[in-house]
């Protein structure tokens, strides 16, 4: 799974979540640490409103928390769905004998990004990318 510190610098580069089953969070608070949660038709639903997104507690009696707003919410996104946001500049994933090694292309350089983890190599990975996208978005409006 992958770190919070990582999820956290995803966040803060522009990566946004669109809640769907299955996706796993914290609620980034104090008082919550360690906890992580899942979103699932029974128990933890996304309720979308003209106000924003809520992830509604539906039913849960270990915890006296009816809903909480997206903003609070931290997407730890799983391998897969990080392996699909990287899209076409993927290209392996690595065993090493340090960890894993993702390798992407773009724009016909390879980069490879190492963690212990395969899920945080595939978000260092990410984050050059939208890294990457943000000061090509600039380069083509001259900031």
């Amino acid at each position: 799974m992958i770190s919070p510190q990582l999820a956290r610098a995803l966040r803060v580069a522009g990566l946004r979540w669109q809640p769907t089953t299955g996706d796993r969070f914290i609620i980034d608070q104090p008082g919550f640490e360690g906890d992580v949660f899942a979103v699932s038709d029974m128990t933890i639903e996304a309720h979308e409103f003209s106000t924003g997104t809520i992830l509604g507690f539906n039913g849960t009696t270990e915890w006296a928390l009816d809903e909480v707003a997206l903003d609070d919410a931290l997407w730890l996104p799983a391998e897969h769905q990080l392996r699909a946001l990287l899209a076409a500049t993927f290209r392996a994933l690595r065993r090493t004998a340090e960890g894993y090694e993702v390798e992407t292309v773009l724009a016909g350089e390879t980069s490879v990004f190492a963690a212990d983890d395969p899920a945080d190599a595939y978000a260092g990975a990410l984050l050059m990318l939208i890294g990457a996208s943000v000061d090509e978005f600039d380069a083509d409006f001259g900031y």
